[in-house]
């Protein structure tokens, strides 16, 4: 039979735990150890099967009571413990109201300073009314070079370090675009003249170094009718430049030059000023070439089935990546290239900020 002094030792002792758990774990262990099965005060319930009926009179009110009051002590104790590891748990959560949000993911992400450059030379294009043509990167040693005045054996060939792809069934060998001028080719074969056309893409040559790299961006224009002329082309070119560099006058210079699928061919010069860091275009005392350019060859419109007596155009030739280095003040053709975040949160482009000739090409 259970004493009282028992009992008193045993709530001083559960007491003592329950007093001294600092974790709800700790706190349950104690419980275990009170009221599970095996528990000290189930112990002393189970005693009281043993007992006279008189006995169970004192002690069974006496051990419930125990019992009771230990799970009363327990159920106290969870609940301040539970208190304090919410409050813990705010004081580690705890958020400043006063600090800025954090940027949406939209908002830091960056658009490609290439994507940007296309994207404002669709803009000013498409202002003077020029649609914009797009054709494969792999095609046929026929629209690559034959068609545009390259004929077989011509040494005009090798100014281009080509990439060859295997032969086919038929023994002939596809490559990878020199330039975009096959485009020309398609549109020509494929639209009636009138023609005014824009056509973006990338292309590809064997070469790489700060100002080279194997694949690049290039921009070329084509206008066929029947009055068109170079008078109309430079025009087009210096409203163009003003227009991209975002200044009020441009002065250029052509020069006699070079291109199989152009005759007369041209380089094309724009007045600027190196004397600081940046390369400032519509000012200055310097020259800098900036593309190529010419009256279309009359073998060329011949090869588009259009009579060279009637119809006649110009084309010129710009490259992308060069043009956004000059406007961005970007020193490494490479960079462009290398996939580097840093870079991109340097030199890039604010989403949903599309440039417009109303709204600012870069505002």
């Amino acid at each position: 039979m259970a004493n009282t002094a028992d009992l008193d030792a045993l709530r001083a002792q559960i007491s003592a735990d329950i007093a001294s758990a600092e974790t709800l774990e700790s706190l349950d262990a104690v419980r275990v150890g009170a009221l599970g099965k095996k528990g000290s005060i189930s112990a002393q319930l189970a005693t009281l099967g043993k007992m006279t009926p008189e006995e169970r009179k004192t002690a069974g009110p006496a051990i419930n009571g125990l019992k009771n009051e230990i799970a009363g002590l327990i159920e106290e104790k969870a609940a301040e413990l539970r208190d304090k590891a919410l409050e813990e748990k705010l004081a580690r959560e705890k958020v400043d109201v006063t600090l800025p949000l954090s940027p949406a993911p939209s908002a830091a992400g960056r658009v490609h300073p290439i994507s940007q450059v296309l994207d404002e030379i669709t803009a000013i294009f498409s202002d003077m009314g020029f649609a914009i043509a797009e054709g494969p990167d792999i095609e046929t040693d026929y629209l690559n070079f034959t068609a545009l005045n390259f004929p077989e054996g011509h040494p005009a060939r090798e100014m281009h370090d080509t990439f060859f792809m295997k032969e086919d069934e038929n023994g002939e060998r596809k490559v990878l675009r020199t330039h975009t001028s096959p485009v020309q080719i398609r549109t020509m074969l494929s639209e009636e003249p009138p023609i005014r056309v824009v056509i973006p893409g990338r292309t590809y040559r064997h070469d790489s170094d700060q100002t080279h790299t194997p694949m690049f961006h290039q921009l070329e224009g084509l206008v066929i009718d029947k009055s068109s002329h170079i008078g109309q082309l430079r025009w087009v070119l210096e409203e163009f430049l003003k227009a991209f560099f975002e200044v009020e006058n441009v002065t250029t210079r052509f020069r006699p030059s070079f291109f199989p699928f152009t005759e007369p061919s041209m380089e094309v010069d724009v007045q600027c000023d190196r004397s600081g860091k940046d390369v400032k275009i519509g000012e200055g005392e310097d020259w800098m070439e900036i593309l190529g350019c010419g009256m279309v060859h009359p073998n060329v419109i011949r090869n588009c089935k259009l009579d060279p007596d009637v119809y006649q155009g110009f084309a010129w030739g710009m490259g992308i990546d060069r043009l956004a280095m000059l406007k961005y003040g970007m020193p490494d053709l490479r960079a462009f290239f290398d996939g580097d975040k840093r870079w991109l949160d340097h030199y890039g482009f604010k989403p949903f900020e599309m440039p417009t000739l109303f709204g600012g090409l870069t505002s």
